[in-house]
């Protein structure tokens, strides 16, 4: 008999992320053993496509975009990030940035000033609107990932977002 310990990392890990809610469908099939089987970077792609899938229907649901997410996430703990700052902490190119911030500014959810110490700069603040929507979701986004680490003891949460926070770093 084969217990979760006696399976390799990779395989107990890839079973459980089949159980997560808005989890991919299986593939039809064997496949063969390929390069992806075991690659990192793809690996933290697949994770974070299969982890993200139910949220990402949350914030649809709203009315809202994974880009807008991400920004109104970024500016509800950090009041006037400049928006290198901000482009750094969403994970997209200035170009992209600014066409979302421009959507977002029209809808009324954030602000962009210029920085009193530099002018050239501009800063980006929520609004009173985009406080307002970004609150219910923080919430819903912390239940999100608790039961997406639900599957795992504890121990191995803490270590798994250790693991993450290093490679990031």
């Amino acid at each position: 008999m084969t217990t979760d310990a006696d399976q390799p990392e990779t395989a107990r890990l890839a079973g459980d992320a089949a159980t997560l809610p808005g989890a991919l469908p299986e593939p039809q099939g064997p496949l063969s053993p390929g390069f992806t089987d075991d690659y990192l970077l793809y690996l933290l792609a697949a994770a974070s496509a299969r982890a993200s899938a139910g949220f990402h229907t949350l914030l649809a649901a709203q009315g809202l975009r994974v880009p807008e997410w991400r920004i109104l996430a970024c500016l509800a703990s950090r009041e006037g990030l400049k928006v290198t700052e901000l482009a750094q902490q969403t994970l997209f190119d200035q170009p992209r940035l600014t066409k979302t911030l421009n959507i977002m500014e029209r809808a009324g959810l954030v602000r962009r000033r210029s920085d009193p110490s530099d002018r050239r700069l501009a800063l980006v603040t929520l609004t009173a609107e985009g406080r307002a929507r970004v609150a219910p979701l923080l919430q819903q986004a912390r239940d999100h990932e608790a039961q997406v680490l639900a599957r795992f003891p504890a121990a191995d949460r803490t270590r798994l977002k250790a693991l993450l926070i290093a490679l990031a770093g």
